[in-house]
């Protein structure tokens, strides 16, 4: 049992997390035992909470991704503007050759640059999104532990019951 407020919420998946961690680390031992007295409620609640935040949490993950495109997006097109103002002077200097490759080369400098730096964004973004899933499986794997671990104190103390 806390002595937090019920009413409270936990911000955030790792807020919740930690509730329950508190709420396990807080619990009234047992005597002569490693096992201790949990609110029921309390933990199901804590792990409804969970299950509400992670929605919230995937979709601040596809944000990223959204704002990561859109970053692509504007980049794209500031390649697109670039290149089409590179070719508009490589026009009007048709009979400069020297001026017309110079301007093909920093076309394809700058289309060669926008790229890369889509790419680049791209490969940022799936690396934040990949680093936050992998916090939640093992914040997630570390609640499945503790639930098995319940669950079979659970189970061993209701076999030693019927027994």
């Amino acid at each position: 049992m806390t002595d937090e407020d019920p009413t409270t919420r936990p911000e955030g998946l790792t807020g919740v997390l930690d509730a329950i961690a508190s709420a396990v680390t807080n619990a009234r031992a047992m005597p002569m035992s490693s096992s201790v007295l949990v609110n029921r409620a309390e933990l199901l609640d804590l792990v409804d909470q969970a299950r509400d935040v992670l929605p919230s949490q995937l979709s601040r993950a596809d944000e990223v991704l959204a704002d990561a495109d859109a970053a692509r997006s504007v980049a794209q097109a500031d390649a697109d503007a670039l290149l089409a103002q590179a070719r508009a002077q490589a026009a009007a200097l048709v009979d400069q050759e020297a001026v017309v490759v110079a301007a093909r080369e920093r076309a394809a400098q700058v289309v060669a640059d926008a790229e890369e730096t889509a790419e680049r964004l791209q490969r940022e973004a799936d690396d934040y999104c990949d680093r936050r899933l992998a916090d939640f499986e093992i914040d997630l794997g570390k609640v499945l532990s503790q639930v098995q671990a319940g669950r079979a104190k659970l189970a061993g103390r209701l076999g030693v019951d019927e027994g």
